[in-house]
């Protein structure tokens, strides 16, 4: 049996909202990803009030929400949401509007270089993969770069270090980190009435809200340091984590890592950044 809610506000009126037994609606409007997820989908729609909006003689609406099924993490904490979004214009066009709801990520860069060659050199970098079960992708042996969820607990930045820490042992303090993704979108021209979307790269935009910020570490090494991360085996395992690292040249890193997206984002941010002189 399903249970049915209601939310108002922000220009649109009554909204319905189905629910499942196992979730109320206290616990979906206090959702952060959900929260994230309907404050963009508002704006955006909101847009098309705008006599130059393509859709503005037949604007969309968001009519009602359907939530099918929800995950729950430990301590019964709110974790995937998976809903449909009624999206459609009075001459009854839809758009599709399947949504698995996570929220953010993030995804680190991590960058290694020895400390007998010179720190203005771009040569013998390696990059750090995490080879790991990914069952989503019917795989035991994923290779990408350290990534991982943000909890409720802190900043993208404080969550960057905390997952290269959990994911590769090493200890990187919120300094060292550079957000790619945010200097890129500095150097990209928007129209000010645009879109506002999150400070990411969105891997799944056509299924998901998933949003992951690209984060880059450079750090130097002694070189048998470097060495003896090859194969080391890391990850929190009451998480269910079993990871091993893979140190790869950063030159192969396209090619280690060419079936992760957010692994081909990274490299690319990087190589664009390095060729503009932003980083």
């Amino acid at each position: 049996m399903s249970t049915s809610a209601k939310i108002s506000g922000n220009g649109i009126g009554s909204l319905p909202i189905i629910c499942p037994p196992d979730l109320s609606k206290e616990d979906l409007l206090g959702f952060p990803a959900f929260q994230i997820w309907f404050s963009t989908l508002q704006r955006s729609l909101s847009r098309q009030h705008n006599p130059s909006h393509e859709f503005y003689s037949d604007p969309y609406v968001l009519r009602k929400i359907h939530v099918q099924a929800i995950d729950r993490f430990g301590g019964g904490r709110l974790g995937f949401v998976k809903l449909k979004a009624d999206v459609s214009n009075s001459g009854g066009e839809t758009l599709p509007g399947s949504v698995f709801l996570r929220g953010g990520s993030v995804g680190m860069l991590l960058l290694l270089q020895p400390d007998d060659v010179l720190p203005t050199s771009e040569v013998d970098k390696w990059a750090i993969l995490t080879v790991q079960p990914r069952i989503p992708a019917g795989s035991l042996a994923f290779s990408e770069i350290p990534a991982g969820m943000l909890d409720d607990s802190g900043s993208f930045a404080g969550g960057a270090a905390k997952e290269i820490e959990e994911e590769t042992g090493l200890k990187i303090s919120q300094s060292e980190l550079l957000d790619m993704t945010s200097i890129a979108l500095q150097s990209v021209e928007e129209p000010e009435d645009g879109e506002i979307l999150q400070k990411g790269m969105y891997p799944s935009a056509g299924g998901s809200d998933e949003f992951i910020p690209l984060f880059l570490c450079e750090k130097r090494m002694p070189r048998k340091e470097i060495e003896a991360l090859q194969g080391k085996l890391t990850g929190l395992r009451d998480h269910g984590e079993k990871i091993t690292l893979k140190v790869v040249p950063l030159k192969d890193l396209w090619k280690e890592g060419l079936r992760d997206g957010k692994t081909l984002a990274a490299w690319a941010l990087y190589m664009g950044l390095k060729k503009d002189g932003k980083i």
